[in-house]
């Protein structure tokens, strides 16, 4: 029968209750469900589908109670012998079929007051450890605690393999100070599959979505969350942390091999390498190569391959596509032990529309802004976050601390800032709305990028944040307390883009360019830049670095030699996108791996020995790495000699040996050609990137030039190999 009939503690159930919980309707059955004290004593009431007949019993085992069948879709209720609340099991029985089930609507809620507090600040930096799918003990009983942000929802309930996708089983508690919505679920193991499942505040239901704090997914094209066992990993990197604490990262080399871990080696078939896969043979071959850090492409959840990872949908877990979580920590583990940092691409400017993600997650724009002049982005068909929210900004500065808590993450590379810094950004006049002021700077956005790395930098003070920041916006790695945005470093595309332009140009007009290589000394220093010369640079039809560059390939090879150790002579950390090291020829896709067998080829086994040595060089001579971001590390010598497109500059640090950096970018060997130099004596010619080993043609100084003094004048008689660079020191 249905009704609020019945015997001992079941008269006081409206009806209107009953059928609610067994259509899935009832938007708080812990008022419905679950043990609750009554005049005569306490009562159990639960929903269990399918069951015939249920039996109530304590944690021990002991029988305390039958309940009696108020709705044949499977509501029971009834009085049980208990003198005091506490979890309680119920044996169903269908026919010969009998199982049990632990009511989840017997525990109290997790979460407290001092969270709800926090959460509605927008101060709480452990969300991470409370919302999402966490492994529990409570009360004695193993399972896994929900919670999920969603305010304007009429209910919302964890769905999954446990409870065979059944929303009515395990309808969550909304705490109503915060909108944020939790459920005890015991029994759950670690591996379920699992998602949410929500009906909008006009009664609609929504497109089952994964968890944003999920910590762990399924592997495309399957979207759900996974429950995930607290991290394993016993670190070994003590020393390695200590080091970069205390380091003043502006004054230390930094060397960056850029990653895309989905396309650096394959398996025969095709398959991608697991993270201990990758331990095994990147991790080796960055150190010897010489590289300081790894950086890898966003490596968190993303449904769709050709997106690279930037077009996330699971902030929070580590793709599936590589192994469990446990396999990147240990990786970056494996990478802390032999010296190598691991920074990672990260994107919190915009998201993308799957229904499986964060779009009108509630049903209403809850992540996002509602209008689409401010919510969704042109370029790339994604929604933007609405950094005007506590709770936005709250998700993802705790997504910053996240990886650098759990994962021991050296840095984060931000992607497309300059998309959130600009409410105009690939906007049309009136496709965007102004600031309070009339402006077109999203200050929502800037409140969020200081609040992101003061937050980071005052937790973690190891790690580095890398801005992707294509104007000129001021004092992008200037601190939050000097009204800069706190990075601590910025991708210097300027220096980028005027570069390989220059490189593009056959020798004969490089005279007419000459600027385009000058210019950027005049704001090399305004920030603490890393030049980069990256993925974006390889894909979209724009080929390889050997093939922008000018001239016949004896010239290709030659101008890209010259071209990097100018680069890395030049004041900024450095970063070389993956293949590029060995100069692929091809255009980089995700669809394969590198075209590794260019190796057995001396002119691009000879670029990959450069950049290697290059690296070495970078990281021992302190001229070349202590001041490359103060002006006081570097001095032209000569910059003015367009008809001849050579360059020179001397880096140089306190109580270290200057380096004398000369480039001549014409194919013209010059012989006798006088280079001013910061003191007389014996140089040491200490790089020439035309040496035979490189696959050069051997032009140079035979090891050493002198300097002579000649009435204060210092200066030494060179020779300059064609479309070559040499580095020089002083002895």
């Amino acid at each position: 029968m249905t009704g609020s009939g019945g015997s001992g503690g079941n008269m006081n159930i409206p009806a209107g209750a009953i059928t609610a919980i067994c259509d899935g309707s009832h938007s708080d059955p812990f008022s419905v469900l679950g043990l609750h004290e009554t005049p005569g004593g306490f009562s159990a009431r639960c929903f269990i589908p399918g069951a015939e007949a249920v039996t109530v019993h304590d944690l021990t085992g002991k029988a305390v109670g039958t309940l009696e069948c108020l709705d044949p879709a499977g509501f029971f209720a009834g009085p049980v012998k208990l003198t005091k609340r506490q979890p309680l099991r119920y044996k169903a029985r269908r026919g010969t079929d009998e199982w049990t089930v632990t009511d989840p609507y017997s525990f109290g809620p997790v979460l407290g007051p001092m969270d709800d507090y926090y959460l509605r600040e927008g101060s709480h930096l452990r969300l991470f450890d409370k919302l999402g799918a966490h492994p529990l003990t409570l009360e004695g009983v193993d399972g896994f605690h929900f919670a999920v942000w969603a305010p304007n929802a009429r209910r919302v309930s964890v769905v999954g393999d446990f409870n065979n996708w059944d929303g009515r089983l395990h309808t969550m508690r909304l705490r109503l100070d915060t909108g944020i919505w939790e459920i005890f679920a015991p029994d759950v193991p670690v591996g379920s599959a699992y998602k949410f499942e929500i009906i909008g505040k006009d009664g609609t239901m929504q497109p089952l979505k994964a968890d944003p704090f999920a910590r762990r997914a399924e592997l495309r094209p399957q979207t759900a969350s996974i429950t995930a066992d607290h991290l394993k990993q016993e670190w070994d990197d003590d020393d390695h942390r200590a080091y970069w604490d205390n380091a003043d990262h502006r004054r230390q080399p930094i060397s960056i091999y850029e990653v895309h871990a989905g396309s650096w080696k394959r398996h025969p078939d095709g398959s991608f390498y697991s993270w201990d896969e990758l331990g095994d043979h990147l991790i080796p071959y960055c150190a010897d190569m010489g590289f300081t850090h790894i950086e890898f492409l966003p490596i968190t959840e993303h449904p769709y391959d050709p997106s690279w990872g930037y077009q996330t949908t699971g902030l929070y877990a580590p793709t599936a596509r590589f192994g469990e979580p446990e396999g990147f920590a240990r990786f970056v583990n494996g990478c802390h032990k032999v010296g190598l940092g691991v920074i990672l691409d990260w994107v919190p400017a915009h998201f993308p529309t799957d229904e499986h993600g964060l779009r009108r997650f509630d049903g209403t724009a809850l992540y996002e802004h509602e209008d689409p002049r401010q919510g969704f982005h042109p370029d790339w068909n994604t929604a933007i976050f609405n950094f005007g929210r506590n709770e936005v900004v709250s998700y993802l500065v705790n997504n910053a601390l996240y990886w650098a808590e759990k994962f021991h993450l050296d840095g984060l590379r931000v992607d497309a800032v300059a998309s959130m810094l600009y409410l105009d950004y690939s906007r049309k006049e009136g496709e965007w709305i102004p600031n309070q002021f009339g402006g077109r700077e999203n200050l929502d956005a800037v409140r969020f990028l200081q609040s992101m790395n003061a937050n980071v930098y005052g937790l973690h003070k190891g790690i580095m944040t890398i801005a992707e920041e294509s104007t000129s916006w001021p004092k992008v790695s200037h601190p939050t307390n000097d009204g800069g945005l706190g990075f601590g470093f910025k991708w210097n595309m300027g220096f980028m883009h005027d570069t390989l332009s220059y490189m593009s140009k056959e020798p004969v007009y490089r005279k007419y360019h000459h600027n385009e290589l000058t210019f950027g000394l005049i704001y090399a220093f305004s920030e603490n830049f890393v030049l980069p010369l990256s993925h974006d640079e390889v894909v979209h039809g724009k080929g390889s670095l050997i093939a922008k560059m000018s001239g016949d390939d004896w010239q290709k090879f030659a101008n890209l030699r010259a071209y990097y150790a100018f680069m890395w002579g030049y004041p900024g950390k450095k970063l070389l996108f993956m293949g590029q090291e060995f100069a692929q020829w091809s255009e980089w896709s995700e669809e394969r791996e590198l075209d590794w067998n260019l190796l057995s080829y001396p002119n691009h086994a000879g670029m990959q020995k450069l950049v290697r040595d290059l690296n070495f060089l970078y990281r021992d001579k302190p001229a070349l790495h202590a001041r490359d971001c103060e002006g006081e590390g570097f001095e032209w010598l000569i910059a003015d000699d367009r008809d001849n497109s050579v360059f020179a500059w001397q880096r140089k640090a306190p109580g270290e040996k200057p380096v004398v950096v000369v480039t001549n970018f014409t194919p013209v060997y010059r012989e006798g050609y006088r280079v001013p130099l910061p003191a007389a004596g014996t140089w040491r010619e200490i790089m020439n990137t035309d040496a035979d080993v490189y696959g050069g043609s051997g032009k140079g100084n035979g090891g050493r030039v002198i300097a002579h003094d000649d009435n204060g004048n210092k200066s030494a008689s060179i020779v300059l190999p064609p479309l070559a660079t040499i580095m020089l020191e002083l002895e």
